[in-house]
């Protein structure tokens, strides 16, 4: 039986939050601040919640996820379920991947990496024996770096004196700032290949592993140290589970709803403006995408650190190339999740940086059904292709149109999955959709089509990123991956308790539960050591 959700506090008054955007971080965010009493209210452009973490259905019977296709650090979400009063595992199933995924080095080696030491002390040493004594010490300093760097992750940080703080010069012994990721792992792994089963990870934000920020190694520590999960139905599962919970908290979610802009008096936002109605409300959430919606929702006056000509030439992640492929029969060889790494694996980064669609691109490749037979009809599979591709901006420098590059690409990439075993992948397609990165522009509104949202360099993180209270406005606040601390889900989710709180202080809404500890959520939520 499900756990009772927490009772919002009953107020003569109850402030009145509206969300733009029914995303991950819109709707963490409207669970917390329903449980604290406040009167919230989701508008939604889509029909569906989830933004680019929902899950797209077919009348066949398939089922995709349409961005994020695991679930990573289940820890913090959990918390946030349990904060009002709900359990994430009554209403979302999580089931633990082993192997966490197979990395397929074109023209070297495969290894599948797991969670468990000794057999990927057995993996690493496929490609380097000496290398292979480097995991624990890897794991061991990574654990220590997120220790150090969950205080700073946790709270906002809007000004650059907070660098001064004493937990944040505590954390640089170990971060060391001015390091990428590839270097901070050489001092474990001389292996340029195994460096690269721990530093491939940085896609999930975009970037490359040769100048993101060291900070990011502990992306492939949470893989080891937590685990990678698959939520049953797919990743929209989730989410639509968090817009169940706040309905059950009072919130409502408004579906085709587009925002047109926020109303100011002033400086202090008064609300919105939704087909040309005025809808009220004391505080405005902006789980939109940043660089997509900024221009238009709120004026550039009101923006004194994010001008229009800034957001412009902010530097942006890549976006990816996507295939939904609904397939005829199944693969119970092929992994769950599987990365095949280019043999020209940093001439196709630098390809990417400069705008140039790759000719010998990597790709990672899903395949749901064999774990999870909700994603595929009997007798058949979904398969999720992914191809990290130039962003619009970056690409129209180099004149690429998807409107006439997609077909020749397309068939680039599915002639490179024979390489995995796939050649008669083709003839087996019942149900495909593509998506370049002019649909995630245009019918999912991501700016620039910069599926990872702006890039995080040193110059563009923590105060040097979009504030959760919004500069330059009163009532305005930001959530989502184009934000402070960042993106990818759990980083997202602790985005929205930060952004919850500081509403709530300045509104004077009672504070919400203490974070409670993980004892009583189940072993299964539990890290594996």
């Amino acid at each position: 039986m499900n756990a009772p959700l927490a009772t919002p506090a009953l107020k003569v008054s109850r402030p009145r939050v509206a969300i733009v955007g029914a995303g991950p971080g819109g709707l963490a965010s409207a669970m917390l601040l329903a449980a604290q009493g406040a009167q919230v209210t989701i508008f939604e452009k889509d029909k569906v919640v989830g933004g680019r973490t929902r899950t797209l259905s077919t009348p066949e019977g398939f089922r995709f996820d349409l961005g994020p296709t695991f679930f990573l650090y289940p820890r913090v979400i959990a918390e946030i379920f349990e904060s009002v009063g709900a359990r994430l595992e009554d209403e979302a199933r999580l089931i633990r991947v082993d192997p966490l995924y197979r990395l397929f080095f074109e023209g070297a080696a495969s290894v599948d990496a797991t969670a468990d030491p000794v057999r990927m002390e057995a993996e690493i040493a496929k490609l380097c024996p000496q290398d292979a004594k480097g995991f624990r010490a890897f794991i061991a300093e990574n654990r220590a770096k997120l220790g150090v760097f969950r205080p700073v992750l946790e709270k906002p940080f809007e000004s650059i004196f907070r660098f001064l703080h004493p937990e944040v010069l505590k954390s640089l012994k170990l971060l060391r700032p001015h390091s990428t990721v590839d270097r901070d792992l050489a001092r474990h792994f001389s292996h340029p290949l195994v460096r690269l089963a721990f530093s491939f990870q940085t896609k999930y934000l975009g970037m490359s592993p040769f100048r993101c920020p060291s900070l990011f190694t502990i992306l492939s520590f949470l893989e080891y140290e937590h685990g990678i999960w698959h939520i049953e139905g797919g990743c929209g599962s989730i989410s639509e589970a968090m817009g169940r919970v706040a309905e059950r908290l009072g919130a409502e979610i408004r579906f085709e709803a587009p925002v047109e802009h926020i109303a100011f008096d002033g400086r202090r936002a008064t609300g919105l403006t939704v087909g040309g109605a005025h809808h009220a409300a004391d505080a405005v959430i902006v789980n939109a995408d940043f660089a997509h919606s900024m221009p238009y929702l709120v004026p550039e006056a009101l923006r004194p650190r994010w001008k229009d000509a800034k957001i412009e030439t902010a530097r942006y992640s890549c976006s990816t190339f996507m295939l939904y492929l609904g397939i005829e029969g199944s693969y119970p060889d092929l992994a769950h999740h599987t990365v095949m790494l280019s043999e020209g694996y940093e001439r196709n980064i630098r390809q990417l940086e400069t705008g140039i669609l790759p000719d010998q691109p990597s790709l990672y490749l899903h395949n749901p059904s064999i774990l999870d037979p909700s994603m595929a009809p009997p007798g058949h599979s979904a398969l999720y292709l992914l191809v990290p591709v130039p962003n619009l901006r970056d690409a129209k420098a180099q004149g690429l149109d998807w409107r006439e590059e997609a077909p020749r690409f397309r068939r680039l990439v599915l002639d490179r999955l024979a390489k995995l075993g796939l050649g008669d992948l083709e003839a087996r397609i019942r149900y495909e959709r593509v998506v370049t990165p002019l649909e995630w522009r245009d019918e999912y509104a991501v700016g620039h089509g910069a599926t990872f949202n702006l890039s995080h360099d040193l110059s563009q993180m923590l105060c040097f990123r979009p504030q959760n209270r919004f500069v330059g406005t009163e009532g305005v606040y930001l959530v989502g991956g184009g934000t402070h601390p960042g993106s990818g889900l759990p980083v997202i989710y602790e985005g929205a308790r930060i952004t919850t709180r500081l509403l709530a202080e300045d509104l004077g809404l009672r504070p919400g539960p203490a974070v409670p500890s993980m004892g009583g959520l189940a072993p299964a939520l539990e890290p594996a050591r």
